[in-house]
């Protein structure tokens, strides 16, 4: 296992962008719980809390595929270095407004500003990687990694936002305080690893003009565009990528409902506390997986990879409203979650190997948004179903989304199908 992926690191500059990467995606998992946390005390609502959070998430899920467009026509850099420095002062302003209990239009603005600029480093990381490495098995072993590492930000990140928002000697507010620093140093930190950033991709009108000033770049321009017809369809005209898509979505709700029935299952137990350990199980079965998923190349198809994966996520949680306690379901869900990190890497794999490689890290933001969202409307949906019939109404809500997904992909089928096995070499 250790071989595959020593393989990847010990590429110049690969550990670097990685562990600033990785400190980088920690604010992912921490803002939401800390704007809940810190707003609910300093506001006494979690209807305040929940507009708060709604504000920073909605525009988050707007702005990522946005700024990873600009990312794949401008460069990373000259992109995200102004929008994380914007996100980073908007998320100061924050403290300050939710300290000083200004009203809430004001937080619900400068959530979203923080929000719809912080982008999607996990695209961009893994970006980093595809523009690096050129064997398909190099690359699956990347996108394992990054995996791995998406599981270790988003079990430790809620544990340590919570920890630092509950401490009696620390302000509330101490959440935002760290995620700022944290995206901010490892934000920079991997902005400035210039010599491992993707070459950015010019508009295509660009090129064209280009083009008219010379007839043999032109001629040049035209066999190319005859080798790659599809190397400027928008990246939501891939039939592939709008199946991983739709996947990745009900894939998502099935994370945020499972969220909120695991907390009414603890509570309902009498240890409410014990929801955080349930989850952190859910997490590390992932982990390992990830790990184990990435040290070997697989001989299915990507398509059956993520039928597979999809398809025992459905069969893991809908056994979860049986669990009769505590115990029995942390072990339902550490063997179900061995299966999230695959199914989220060969999605992700998909994407990398159908849109075109100046469309790279838009694609992957988009797949990354469409699983973020999920978890919101999950998460809704779960609450207001646990509220009416407790934690197995819950449970059942998660292993409704699980099934849907795997119907959405039985329905993308064909599409996901056409997708290759590996990129074509000129692609890179």
């Amino acid at each position: 296992m250790a071989t595959s992926y020593n393989a990847i690191l010990t590429r110049p500059g690969a550990r670097s962008f990685t562990t600033a990467g990785l400190i980088a995606r920690f604010p992912m998992s921490m803002v939401g719980i800390s704007t809940i946390l810190a707003v609910e005390e300093l506001y006494g609502s979690y209807t305040a809390a929940g507009l708060v959070s709604a504000a920073n998430f909605v525009a988050m899920a707007i702005g990522a595929p946005i700024l990873a467009r600009c990312v794949d026509r401008y460069g990373q850099s000259r992109v995200m270095l102004p929008a994380i420095t914007a996100s980073s002062a908007s998320l100061a302003g924050l403290v300050v407004a939710a300290s000083t209990h200004m009203h809430l239009s004001a937080l619900a603005v400068l959530a979203a500003l923080a929000g719809g600029l912080t982008g999607s480093m996990g695209s961009l990381v893994r970006a980093r990687w595809t523009a690096m490495l050129t064997r398909p098995e190099d690359v699956h072993a990347a996108f394992s990694l990054e995996a791995a590492l998406d599981e270790v930000a988003f079990i430790l990140g809620p544990v340590l936002a919570t920890a630092l928002c509950t401490t009696p000697f620390l302000p509330v507010t101490s959440g935002w305080v760290t995620c700022l620093a944290m995206q901010l140093f490892g934000g920079l930190w991997f902005l400035s690893r210039r010599a491992t950033e993707p070459a950015p991709h010019p508009h295509r009108s660009q090129h064209r003009t280009e083009v008219a000033e010379d007839a043999e770049s032109s001629k040049g321009s035209a066999a190319d565009a005859a080798h790659d017809p599809a190397r400027h369809r928008p990246v939501l005209r891939y039939g592939a990528v709008v199946a991983a898509v739709v996947v990745f979505l009900l894939a998502g709700a099935m994370f945020g409902a499972n969220d909120v029935a695991a907390v009414a299952f603890a509570t309902e137990a009498g240890h409410k506390s014990a929801s955080g350990l349930v989850l952190a199980v859910w997490g590390v079965g992932s982990f390992a997986a990830a790990l184990l998923y990435g040290s070997r190349t697989w001989g299915w198809p990507l398509w059956k990879q993520l039928m597979a994966g999809t398809v025992a996520l459905a069969v893991g949680t809908s056994t979860f409203s049986l669990a009769p306690n505590l115990v029995i379901l942390s072990v339902l869900a550490l063997m179900t979650g061995l299966a999230i990190a695959p199914t989220l890497t060969s999605g992700n794999n998909i994407v990398q190997v159908t849109v075109a490689p100046s469309q790279l890290t838009e694609g992957l933001a988009w797949v990354s948004t469409a699983l973020n969202v999920g978890v919101s409307v999950g998460s809704l949906l779960a609450g207001q179903a646990a509220d009416a019939g407790g934690s197995r109404a819950g449970y059942l809500t998660v292993a409704g989304f699980a099934w849907a997904a795997v119907v959405a992909g039985i329905v993308g089928l064909p599409a996901l199908r056409r997708a290759r096995t590996t990129r074509p070499l000129s692609a890179h």
